[in-house]
């Protein structure tokens, strides 16, 4: 059945007043347990002073965000100032030699804040990897791309490395390892490129315009070399119309976005209530399932915050960055789930789709999934936690295709084409539920601990049944068909404005 199919309005305005009821009734119970476990001993060292107009202590759980927004903020301001002021004056004056000043301000502003010893260790792995790259070999490419992303990512070889880097601040570690990661899967990038060029080979030059793009270099995305190359060397720059205002736009919802999160953090300890165990063991099925759930969506509002400062930087330099994540709330299916679109993006062309081709075989299916969460294991970093989480998300992968071709026999299809879209619909719903709740136990296992999640789908699936797994059910079905019929309009809305162009 396909996705326009519709539901009556009564209907959607009940769905939604069943998951705002259920929002405010789980939320209400986060804020009381984080307004009683404020001056809690185990929580002393993550419950910050925060904002005195609000009276009242912030979670600071998460040292990234905190580093941010606190003592890193200035150099970023900074850092990123300079860049948009060089290459705006660039820009207006050479634009055919913008990408040489991109790299040359990249290259400075990595050397003044890392040191030489780290950008001589970043050109020597993208030197190697460009000398391979000659032969021309895919299969040689990705493996040298892979054992120098592992001397960064297996003991003891990523502390041998990290040792000749001097230095003690803050966020030295996330620096050292962000900036290398991502540049090893830019060079792979590079040389996968490389082997599909028919005539020649990209320069060494290329290369390092494309690695010290200084917006990506730390944090990413990743923009594949094909579309980087192809965009830094349009010499005719022109804005869009309204671009500039669309610019402001996006940095201003970021603003506020950050603003926001701050705020949040003063009344709703979501990442600091999970770190003990006896204290959330005492809390509601339902307070659980939506301290799981916000945990989702705050690392989503994350990702979304860095990626599009970092994406507002790249548009103003006249780029089409890899759009932020998908929101995790308009997510009920695992092909869909990602945190990095950039390296989600880079795993579809390199890995998922080149194995996996038009993804209907289940056989090639399982054998590009698991190519796939190799890569990714080996890119977030081997460990216990990593391993489960890379299996878990593997199986939903493949078990979504297996249930797809499953009731794609005959005798289903037979069943739902008698049923109206309606009712398909409907019963689509109820799968893409579950589908959700598999989605956010797999990944909370990550972003919090194994110990975390296994309480929640105990207290979901176990010791909450019927009550509260059926209860906890029907609202995320009433989500899923709230999803569903945004996905609809947004249908809706393309075939408008393909008929409006064909017109």
């Amino acid at each position: 059945m396909g996705i326009k199919a519709q539901l009556p309005t009564y209907e959607l305005g009940l769905y939604a007043l069943v998951v705002a009821g259920a929002i405010v009734y789980s939320g209400q119970e986060i804020f009381e347990s984080s307004r009683e476990s404020m001056n809690r001993k185990a929580f002393r060292e993550n419950i910050k002073p925060g904002w005195h107009y609000f009276g009242r202590k912030m979670d600071a759980a998460d040292f990234e965000w905190a580093m941010w927004f606190t003592s890193f903020r200035n150099f970023i301001i900074f850092a990123l100032s300079g860049h948009v002021l060089f290459a705006k004056i660039c820009s207006m004056t050479t634009p055919q030699h913008r990408s040489v000043v991109y790299m040359a301000y990249g290259l400075l502003a990595v050397l003044g804040t890392m040191g030489s010893t780290y950008l001589m260790i970043v050109l020597s792995h993208c030197l190697v990897i460009y000398t391979i790259s000659l032969v021309k070999q895919k299969w040689l490419c990705f493996i040298a791309g892979l054992c120098s992303l592992a001397s960064f990512k297996v003991e003891p070889f990523s502390s041998w490395q990290n040792g000749f880097v001097t230095g003690n601040f803050d966020l030295q570690d996330v620096l050292f390892y962000g900036g290398t990661g991502f540049s090893i899967m830019r060079a792979m990038s590079f040389a996968l490129e490389n082997c599909e060029r028919k005539e020649g080979n990209y320069s060494i030059f290329a290369l390092l315009k494309y690695n010290f793009y200084l917006p990506f270099f730390f944090f990413g995305p990743v923009m594949t070399f094909d579309q980087f190359y192809d965009q830094v060397h349009i010499s005719e720059l022109r804005r869009k119309d309204y671009e500039m205002w669309h610019i402001c736009v996006h940095a201003f919802v970021h603003l506020v976005a950050i603003m926001a999160v701050d705020v949040f953090f003063h009344f709703f300890y979501i990442l600091t209530l999970p770190s003990d165990m006896k204290f959330v063991n005492h809390l509601s099925d339902w307070a659980l399932a939506g301290l799981a759930y916000s945990n989702l969506v705050y690392d989503w509002v994350k990702a979304a915050v860095m990626f599009g400062v970092i994406n507002t930087i790249a548009r103003l330099d006249h780029l089409d960055p890899p759009q932020p994540p998908k929101c995790i709330t308009m997510l009920y299916v695992f092909a869909e789930t990602h945190f990095d679109r950039g390296i989600n993006d880079w795993l579809c062309k390199y890995v998922y789709d080149y194995i996996g081709g038009n993804h209907d075989n289940i056989l090639k299916e399982l054998v590009a999934t698991i190519a796939t969460f190799l890569v990714t294991t080996l890119w977030l970093g081997p460990c216990e936690i990593v391993y489960i989480w890379s299996i878990c998300n593997c199986f939903g992968l493949n078990f979504e295709l297996w249930v797809q071709q499953f009731f794609q026999l005959k005798p289903f299809a037979a069943i739902e084409a008698r049923m109206s879209e309606a009712m398909s619909r409907r019963i689509r719903g109820f799968f893409g539920a579950a589908n959700f709740w598999a989605i956010v136990l797999y990944n909370i296992l990550a972003l919090n601990s194994l110990e975390f999640a296994i309480l929640v789908a105990t207290r979901i699936l176990q010791t909450g049944f019927p009550l509260s797994t059926l209860s906890i059910w029907f609202i995320t079905y009433c989500g899923v068909q709230l999803i569903k019929e945004r996905e609809r309009f947004l249908a809706l809305q393309e075939e408008k404005g393909d008929k409006d162009k064909t017109e």
